[in-house]
C-alpha cells in the first residue's frame, strides 16, 4: 500500500471530528498571511518568503523553541508550492521506515510530483539514520525540512547541514500571542478582556501551542459566554493577578518597589517586585525603574549599583521570560543591600535651579578652545592650566562663571565609596588654596 493517499493533506475533516481536534490544531493557518510571528524570515522580501513565492525551496532545518510553529509552517510551504506532504517522526520512526517513504518519494518524482518530508524533532535521529536521508536530498527526491529545538550545528550531521539552509525561529512576542488567542474566541464560542488574554500570552512563554491548551482548558470551565479570570486561573494552576498597567494600582506598586529597595528592605522589594511580574508588567519598564533607583537612590555611594542594573537590563532583553526574571530580583537585592546616595541627584537639582534664576553668563575665556590664530589673539584659552602639566594635575583656576566662583553643588556622604570621594574632594580643594606648583618642564 502507498504511503500516499488521494486525499489532499490540508483538506479540513468533518466538522464533527474537527471539534474533537485540540484547539491548537484547529487553528493551523492556510494561508501565509494568517501565520503569526517570524517576520525576520517570513517577512515580505525575507529569504524564506521569497524562496515559497518563487517555488524555490530547498531543503531546510527550522530551529527553534516549541510551539512556534515549525510544524504549521511545514504544511504551508507545501500547501503553497503544491508538494505532497509526509510528516516524519524522529521518535517513532528507523531506517525501514525512512527507506519506504523515499522509494515512494523516488516513484513519485519521476512522474513529476514533488515530495516534503517534514521531519519532527529531527535532532533526535542519530548518524546512521540522518545518512540514510542524504542520497535522496542530492537527487532531489524530497525536499527535506526539519524541525529542532536544539542547535543544528550540534545535532544534525554535518553532510546533512551542508545541503540544508537552516533558518533560526524565534519566541512568539506576548502581543503575537494575544492575536493568536483573539483568532480563537470565536472557535471557543467566548468573550474575553484583553488583559486575560495578556496573562495567558505571558504564561505561555512565547509557546503558542501552550496558549492554545491553557485557553482551551479554561474556556471548558468558563460559563455564560466569557472567560473569566478563576478559569485562566485552574488552567494555569497559579494565581491570576490583574492591575491596569496605566491606572493607579501599576504606579502603586512601582512606588512600593523604589521605597523599599530606598528603605534597604530586599524581602519587601522581593515581594513587590513579584507582584508586578506575576500581573505581566513589562520586563523592561522594571528594568529601566531599576536603573533609575541606581541613579537616584544609590548613586556614587557605590558606582557599581549603575553596572548591575544596566547588565541586568540586558539580561532580560537577552533571555526573555523566565530566566529574564532572575536577573531582576538579583538587580533588586544588589540595590537594597547596597550604600545609599542621593547627593549627586540633589547636586544636578541644585545645579538646574541656579540655571533656571541666574543669568547664562558667557564661558570664562581661559576655558575656551582656541583653534585659530585669530581666536588666540582675541583672548581665547588665555590663563588656561593644563592639568597634566602640573605635578600634581590639579590647577587652581576657576571654571565657574564669575557670579557663580567658589559655589558648592556637591556634597558627598560619609556612605560606601562616597565617604572617599568626600575625602578627595577635600584635598583637591585644600591644593587648590596653596600656590599652583611649577611647570615641571621649565627650570
Amino acid at each position: 500500500m502507498s504511503l500516499f493517499d488521494n486525499t489532499p493533506p490540508e483538506a479540513p475533516p468533518p466538522e464533527a471530528l474537527r471539534g474533537q481536534r485540540p484547539l491548537a490544531e484547529r487553528m493551523r493557518p492556510e494561508r501565509m498571511e494568517d501565520f503569526v510571528g517570524q517576520e525576520h524570515i517570513l517577512g515580505p522580501g525575507k529569504p524564506l518568503r521569497r524562496q515559497i513565492e518563487r517555488d524555490e525551496l530547498t531543503s531546510i532545518i527550522l530551529w527553534g523553541p516549541p510551539g512556534v510553529g515549525k510544524t504549521t509552517l511545514a504544511r504551508l510551504i507545501a500547501r503553497l508550492t503544491r508538494c505532497e506532504f509526509i510528516p516524519f517522526s524522529a521518535v517513532l520512526s528507523g531506517i525501514k521506515e525512512i527507506k519506504a517513504v523515499m522509494a515512494d518519494a523516488e516513484r513519485l518524482r519521476r512522474i513529476g510530483r514533488r515530495t516534503i518530508l517534514f521531519i519532527d524533532e529531527i535532532h533526535r535521529f542519530n548518524k546512521a539514520q540522518q545518512d540514510a536521508f542524504l542520497p535522496y536530498v542530492e537527487r532531489g527526491d524530497i525536499i527535506l525540512i526539519g524541525a529542532t529545538t536544539e542547535n543544528p550545528s550540534f545535532e544534525v550531521i554535518a553532510a546533512l547541514l551542508s545541503r540544508s539552509r537552516v533558518y533560526a525561529m524565534r519566541g512568539l512576542t506576548v502581543p503575537e500571542t494575544v492575536a493568536l488567542l483573539e483568532r480563537a474566541l470565536p472557535v471557543v464560542g467566548l468573550q474575553a478582556s484583553g488583559d486575560l488574554l495578556e496573562q495567558i500570552a505571558i504564561y505561555s512563554n512565547g509557546d503558542g501551542r501552550q496558549a492554545y491548551n491553557t485557553l482551551e482548558a479554561a474556556a471548558a470551565s468558563s460559563t455564560g459566554g466569557a472567560l473569566t479570570a478563576e478559569a485562566v486561573q485552574d488552567a494555569m494552576q497559579r494565581k491570576v493577578l490583574l492591575y491596569d498597567k496605566g491606572g493607579e494600582e501599576h504606579f502603586n506598586l512601582i512606588s512600593a518597589l523604589h521605597k523599599s529597595v530606598r528603605s534597604s528592605d530586599a524581602d519587601a522589594a522581593l515581594y513587590w517586585l513579584g507582584r508586578m511580574l506575576e500581573a505581566g508588567e513589562d520586563r523592561l519598564y522594571i528594568a529601566r525603574r531599576l536603573i533609575r533607583m541606581a541613579i537616584e537612590d544609590i548613586g556614587l555611594a557605590d558606582p557599581r549599583a549603575l553596572e548591575q542594573t544596566v547588565a541586568a537590563q540586558q539580561a532580560v532583553h537577552f533571555l526573555g521570560i523566565p530566566e529574564g526574571d532572575l536577573a531582576l530580583a538579583q538587580a533588586a537585592i544588589y540595590l537594597c543591600v547596597a550604600p545609599k546616595s542621593d547627593a549627586a541627584y540633589r547636586a544636578l537639582g541644585a545645579v538646574q535651579e541656579d540655571v533656571e534664576k541666574t543669568i547664562a553668563e558667557p564661558v570664562p575665556m581661559n576655558l575656551r578652545n582656541a583653534p585659530t590664530r585669530f581666536m588666540k589673539q582675541w583672548g581665547y584659552g588665555e590663563g588656561y592650566q593644563h592639568a597634566h602639566r602640573l605635578e600634581n594635575a590639579i590647577p587652581d583656576m576657576e571654571c565657574l562663571p564669575p557670579s557663580l566662583a567658589g559655589r558648592r553643588y556637591y556634597f558627598p556622604t560619609d556612605r560606601g565609596l562616597e565617604k572617599r570621594i568626600g575625602e578627595r574632594l577635600e584635598e583637591i580643594r585644600r591644593l587648590k588654596r596653596g600656590p599652583v606648583p611649577s611647570d615641571s618642564t621649565s627650570d
